[in-house]
């Protein structure tokens, strides 16, 4: 039974009694055991364990992990210290500095976000080496959904921050008047310069945050 140490064990306890983690549990065993895949076993739930759900300010909603050797580290958006950086962190970092939030020395592990509170979560939480999307499908969806919903029906207000039109499509479930939700282009490449720059979504996100009593974010 996996373990987070923090409040979202209750999730945890819940699904992974149901038929389709059993099957999704099932499918990543014998992935693991004939395939490479990321991120390694003991950090696919890093952005749960990070990020306590009682904690969490931010939520910042991925598709699926990076899939080359060395990237994947549970984190969405986020490597390791030292890997080349991916080209959409690359846009988040010059979004941060467009809107003059950004920290020096800049570091390509945002774990340092995740300990603020800023959940960084995947939909699909694993993947087979250079083959993306390889493990949608699988069960993860309707667990990280789970996580969603659980998010909104919490009354402490948070930033949704939804990239692209995959993380856009989790808007339905995003019903609580508490929370803000901001929308815009995915930092690809592909889509950078079609809304994702100048979004300001970094400094309206920590203006809702201060508007609410809490902290900002220290990007």
């Amino acid at each position: 039974m996996i373990r987070v140490g923090n409040d979202w064990q209750k999730l945890f306890d819940i699904e992974q009694e149901k038929p389709y983690y059993l099957s999704l549990r099932s499918f990543l065993k014998h992935e693991y055991a004939t395939e490479v895949v990321f991120p390694p076993m003991d950090e696919i739930f890093q952005a749960f364990r990070l990020t306590p759900l009682s904690e969490t300010k931010v939520v910042l909603v991925g598709q699926d992990p990076y899939h080359e050797e060395g990237q994947a580290m549970g984190l969405s958006f986020s490597v390791r210290e030292g890997t080349v950086e991916p080209p959409s962190l690359r846009n988040i970092k010059e979004e941060l500095r467009n809107e003059g939030l950004l920290h020096e020395p800049w570091s390509s592990d945002l774990s340092r976000w995740a300990k603020q509170g800023v959940l960084l979560l995947n939909s699909t939480l694993t993947v087979r080496a250079h083959q993306a999307a390889s493990h949608q499908g699988k069960g993860w969806e309707t667990f990280t959904d789970n996580a969603i919903m659980a998010l909104n029906e919490d009354s402490k207000p948070k930033v949704f921050l939804l990239w692209g039109s995959y993380a856009r499509s989790k808007k339905v479930m995003i019903t609580n008047p508490a929370h803000l939700i901001l929308e815009s282009a995915h930092p690809s490449p592909l889509s950078a310069y079609r809304g994702f720059f100048g979004n300001g979504h970094f400094k309206k996100a920590n203006d809702f945050l201060v508007s609410n009593g809490m902290d900002p974010i220290i990007w």
